[in-house]
């Protein structure tokens, strides 16, 4: 009973919109209808401005660990926080409050892993690693997309290179295809050299 209600909560506090709320609350805009109209940080910098975005990634990332750390406190196993965050995550890509129309699961991945440095007694390279392979793609490339998803799969292969529990491993399996599919128009736009370009992030 206590892993279905960590399950629920999960999806729900996942499904927050905090770039539509962002948007609307102190932007007057519905940033579903401009730019990719993807619910994340990167459509909120590239359509509201740079504190929009970064509040935006950062508010996406800690809905996610604080599931971390309430699964951690009501049920204290790995089950619980690992299926407890991929509820959130799944919540965060389709939302229940906005139309299921939600991010790309990238801030949601970084969620998880910061919930389980943070909260779950988990290395800190499992949550710096691939914020530090993030930047170093990002500053000559300019492309969020590219970013995450490299380093997404830098960190996916070092977590299953780790001696951790398998659930785990699965969870952050998904998160990483998860977020290739939910990235398939760019990588597209990134074939055909037409991928949008951030200006927004302060520079390095």
């Amino acid at each position: 009973m206590k892993l279905l209600l960590i399950i629920i909560i999960g999806y729900l506090v996942g499904s927050i919109p905090f770039a539509l709320v962002i948007g609307k609350i102190f932007y007057k805009t519905d940033i579903r209808n401009y730019g990719s109209g993807n619910l994340g940080g990167g459509n909120a910098g590239r359509v509201l401005g740079k504190r929009a975005g970064l509040g935006t990634m950062a508010l996406d990332l800690l809905k996610v660990s604080f599931i971390v750390l309430l699964a951690k406190q009501v049920c204290g196993d790995d089950t619980a926080i690992a299926l407890g965050a991929l509820a959130a995550g799944l919540g965060h890509c389709y939302p229940v409050f906005a139309g299921f129309r939600g991010g790309k699961a990238v801030a949601a991945m970084y969620g998880f892993l910061f919930g389980l440095f943070a909260f779950a007694g988990r290395s800190p390279l499992y949550f710096f690693l691939p914020l530090i392979v993030f930047l170093i793609v990002l500053v000559p490339g300019r492309m969020t997309s590219l970013s995450s998803m490299v380093s997404t799969v830098i960190v996916t292969l070092y977590i299953c290179l780790q001696p951790e529990a398998m659930i785990i491993k699965i969870v952050q399996v998904i998160f990483a295809v998860l977020i290739i599919v939910r990235h398939r128009s760019n990588i597209d736009r990134m074939i055909h050299h037409n991928e949008n370009k951030i200006s927004w992030l302060p520079k390095l």
